[in-house]
């Protein structure tokens, strides 16, 4: 028993904010009289399609679906799983996810606790392809969770009862439908709307006609002018409005740094922050910064992000695609240290194949399960 609790404390150290588990020493297992041969890690994965509850259109485009490729790592007959979800307007798909997948050899390691080691290497094989690596990062994460048997929201220290509520996402849409899509989200405390349309006011006064409840609003980079912008955010505002994501091009941050200086809400960067690298870029031209696994390559990085940006005094907020309860529940586990978070992808569609972190009154509820706390349940 002695040797198991000083296992489980060295797999939980902390170093530079970011968490650092020790290569596995087998000998451990041994002395405690556990056999725990030595193996190879083994990554499988295969393509699926998720089906959209409805017509889902953010300023740029609209989808009925989302391609997702999901993946497993294996070690001594543990299955960790993972995902990788790829709205198509982000430029990956099911056959960029298997062509990098394909390349990713991790029969060449035998200690999936050795995550600094293992992602480095998966980050190195082709540049790009963030949502695939997600996908390897979720599953070793969740794998070695489950050899360690605990939740990675407690092997990081988090409290599951300060997890926040969610939003729910309200797509562009005509009136008639944006306030049937209200009235479905009822469960739900704060809304999530779609901007950068010329029918954003519309879509504003039609939520108000049937709710009063608090609003985000993200407009995926759709506003052209500063001034137009913070005018719009101003309006918002008066209308229930408590935040704001990429109002502008990401590639414009001098015009974002200016809304952010005069805005009433926070400005949220959402397309202009993808890794770690871009928390420390987006300091005094955002509030804050969106983490979303499929962008960062998973809970390692994400972390990071998440540790790097509460050091710079930034907001953070936790997002996510339309995805399983796979991805979800792996986001969620950072999800008590953020001041906001829409995790409501598995709420879209209507073919979840997992079960894991689920959504109660408006809050998220991180299941107790080891390591994401997901079963596959199709």
């Amino acid at each position: 028993m002695h040797n198991r609790r000083d296992f489980i404390k060295n797999t939980s150290l902390m170093m530079g904010g970011a968490l650092v588990l020790p290569s596995l020493d087998l000998n451990i297992f041994r002395r405690s009289g556990t056999t725990m041969p030595s193996s190879k890690l083994k990554l499988t994965f295969k393509p699926y399609t998720l089906e959209l509850r409805h017509v889902f259109t953010i300023a740029a485009s609209s989808r009925s679906t989302t391609p997702v490729m999901l993946t497993e790592i294996e070690f001594n007959g543990i299955k960790g799983y993972g995902e990788a979800s790829m709205p198509p307007y982000l430029g990956e798909s099911q056959e960029t996810a298997a062509a990098f997948l394909s390349r990713v050899n991790l029969e060449q390691f035998d200690n999936p606790f050795e995550l600094e080691k293992i992602l480095a290497y998966v980050d190195s094989v082709a540049p790009g392809n963030p949502a695939a690596k997600a996908s390897v990062d979720i599953a070793l994460h969740d794998l070695t969770g489950k050899i360690i048997g605990q939740p990675w929201y407690k092997i990081w220290g988090f409290e599951k009862e300060k997890t926040p509520v969610t939003t729910f996402t309200i797509g562009i849409d005509t009136p008639e439908v944006v306030r049937q899509k209200v009235k479905e989200a009822e469960e739900y405390k704060v809304l999530k709307i779609k901007l950068g349309r010329d029918t954003d006011r519309e879509m504003v006064e039609a939520i108000r006609s049937v709710t009063d409840k608090p609003l985000t609003g993200d407009a995926n980079q759709g506003w052209k002018d500063k001034q137009q912008a913070l005018d719009m955010i101003h309006w918002l505002h008066e209308r229930g409005m408590v935040m704001v994501e990429q109002p502008m091009s990401k590639e414009d941050p001098e015009s974002n740094g200016w809304i952010s200086e005069r805005s009433p809400v926070p400005v949220i960067a959402d397309e202009a922050c993808q890794r770690l690298p871009d928390v420390i870029k987006a300091k005094g031209y955002y509030t804050g910064i969106n983490i979303k696994l499929m962008k960062s390559t998973g809970m390692r990085e994400a972390h990071k992000m998440l540790t790097l940006a509460r050091a710079l005094g930034m907001k953070v907020m936790l997002g996510c695609m339309t995805e399983t309860s796979c991805a979800i529940s792996a986001a969620a586990q950072l999800s008590p240290m953020v001041d906001f978070a829409d995790l409501d992808g598995a709420l879209l569609i209507s073919n979840d194949i997992f079960e894991g972190t689920t959504v109660v009154d408006g809050k998220v509820v991180l299941a107790d399960g080891p390591g994401i706390g997901v079963k596959k349940i199709k």
